[in-house]
């Protein structure tokens, strides 16, 4: 069975991803002052005792405003809600109960998950229990005071949580191939995971920077498992404010480190551009495998000779990945999306040597 997983639930602002950080201890979901940073699910792995899991990271729940993004940041927690085997909902010690707090339990209340409750930012030992105890009336339980920044108080929220999961004896080991989605913003890269995956999995929207976390599916392909990470778009660095973005496309390049192949996903319509060129130097560089892919390609207008000269143009600007199969697909129609995993078993086979 796959490692359990973990959603981690709350409004905007309450230090979940701080939590995550200190739960996985991995330095990976964007901390940011800014509500709304973290959009879509992104999954850590953890454990504590026996006990193997991951932790999703979900957005800020928003019942009472549809603007933007909120909407998509609640469908998004429910399906991490869905999946997951427990929930921790992070309040605010600081700011204490607030009516929205009150409107997530409700919710919470309504699903067969088990819930803990955690009470973030009780940097203070001695006066983290009276901060918590005015969260026993959401029902949920004993609220436990923690510091996601300092780590107090999560030894104990963990022994509750471990309850609720499987022993690691009952875990099988899994060989999963790990392939990064990567490219330039809105050439089509949050579709092409959708398309794998069958689910809306990451926000698909065309504003640039929308997928700032690098978000990972794992997903099944004949007898192969592969992890998948959604990047975040790759630009100029010099033409990105520092802010959740920035973060994002470290974390792109960070995503390429850690794949065994490299999804370099190219817009049929721009063609090859400076910057996908040097994202493709950068893959080779790291001695990643690589498989390129030609998104909207049923926008192209084309007679029999058009994927030839496609082809051969983008051979030509991306010499140095001269080793990687090229695909023409569309992510939006499907077409071609089921080859692309055959030709990932044949990249990684290839990466190893």
């Amino acid at each position: 069975m796959p490692l359990p997983t973990v959603a981690i639930i709350g409004r905007p602002n309450v230090g979940k991803s701080t939590v995550v950080n200190r739960l996985s201890a991995l330095q990976d979901a964007i901390v940011f002052n800014e509500p709304g940073v973290t959009r879509d699910r992104t999954y850590k792995p953890a454990f504590w005792r026996d006990r193997e899991f991951q932790v999703v990271d979900t957005g800020g729940l928003v019942f009472d405003d549809d603007t933007e993004f909120l909407p998509l940041i609640r469908e998004q927690a429910m399906a991490a809600l869905a999946e997951a085997s427990a929930a921790i909902f992070v309040v605010d010690g600081l700011t204490g109960l607030m009516p929205s707090d009150e409107e997530i339990a409700s919710w919470l209340r309504q699903h067969a998950v088990p819930v803990l409750l955690a009470v973030n930012k009780c940097e203070s030992v001695d006066q983290g229990a009276a901060q918590a105890a005015e969260f026993w009336s959401l029902g949920l339980g004993e609220p436990f005071p923690i510091s996601g920044i300092h780590g107090n108080g999560t030894g104990e929220l963990l022994d509750a949580l471990i309850t609720h999961l499987p022993p690691a004896n009952e875990i099988e080991e899994s060989n999963e191939i790990k392939v990064a989605i990567a490219g330039r913003p809105n050439v089509g890269k949050s579709s092409l995971l959708n398309a794998f995956v069958g689910e809306t999995r990451s926000i698909v929207s065309p504003i640039s920077g929308t997928t700032r976390d690098a978000i990972d599916m794992v997903v099944q392909h004949g007898e192969q498992t592969y992890r998948l990470i959604d990047t975040a778009g790759i630009r100029k660095k010099k033409n990105v404010e520092y802010g959740p973005e920035f973060f994002g496309i470290n974390r792109a390049f960070k995503a390429i480190n850690r794949a065994d192949v490299v999804l370099l996903v190219i817009d049929a319509l721009d063609g090859v551009t400076e910057q996908d060129q040097k994202l493709a130097g950068r893959i080779a560089d790291e001695g990643r495998g690589c498989v390129v892919v030609v998104n909207k390609w049923d926008a192209v207008e084309k007679d029999a000779y058009t994927i030839y000269d496609h082809e051969k143009l983008v051979r030509e600007r991306l010499h140095f990945t001269e080793w990687a199969d090229v695909i023409f697909i569309s992510a939006k129609t499907g077409q071609r999306v089921e080859k692309i995993l055959d030709m990932v078993n044949i990249a990684a086979e290839q990466q190893k040597r």
